[in-house]
């Protein structure tokens, strides 16, 4: 029995091990994406671009608190849970403030800038995506930062198709209509991961 139950703690320090591992590689990579989608997201003057870029710097601090709670219990994993879907409401609210920003003034961004830009941004967090999905289904720690991960790429994607239509139509209404879009998704996953963590911790 003592050594079933060794085992057993054996194999669950192994996991945290693998992913403390897996959230170490997944954070440089989004702090790398945040560097790049907020400076050229300025140059592009895209609204699209600058959301996507908050976004990165909220998964960036996603993935520190995740490192941080790895070791931790699993009511500790909700609570911070609970704070990642609170950010996740914060960054799309902030997205809707952009959206009516760009709208107001007819803002056209650099199309092939932004477009280029988010296929490098589609890459890399298609990256990090495949390094979490072996670990979506261990714990809601885990399970948060693989969806904030998923809801990345379907960003890229739809900045991509953005600078394809402002590209097409020479104005700015496709990115700020992606924005907007954005935001919409963000509040639907931010609710998502707030009604998983109170009820972990209830």
């Amino acid at each position: 029995m003592a050594d079933c139950c060794e085992n057993k703690s054996c194999a669950i320090d192994a996991m945290k091990v693998k992913q403390s591992q897996t959230l170490k590689w997944v954070l440089l990579i989004n702090v790398c994406l945040f560097a790049l989608t907020a400076s050229y997201g300025l140059l592009a003057n895209s609204a699209s671009l600058l959301t996507e870029s908050l976004d990165d710097l909220g998964d960036a601090i996603t993935y520190a608190l995740s490192l941080y709670v790895v070791y931790k219990s699993n009511r500790a994993k909700a609570k911070v849970a609970l704070f990642k879907g609170v950010l996740i409401l914060g960054g799309a609210l902030f997205v809707l403030s952009q959206v009516i920003v760009h709208t107001m003034h007819h803002s056209v961004p650099l199309f092939a800038t932004m477009g280029a830009v988010a296929v490098i941004a589609l890459l890399g967090n298609a990256l990090c995506l495949f390094l979490l999905t072996r670990h979506k289904n261990e714990d809601i720690n885990m399970s948060s930062v693989w969806q904030c991960s998923r809801n990345d790429m379907m960003n890229n994607l739809a900045i991509i198709a953005a600078a394809i239509m402002v590209g097409i139509t020479q104005v700015g209404w496709a990115d700020t209509l992606v924005g907007l879009v954005l935001a919409i998704y963000l509040i639907r996953s931010a609710i998502q991961v707030i009604k998983s963590s109170i009820a972990q911790l209830t």
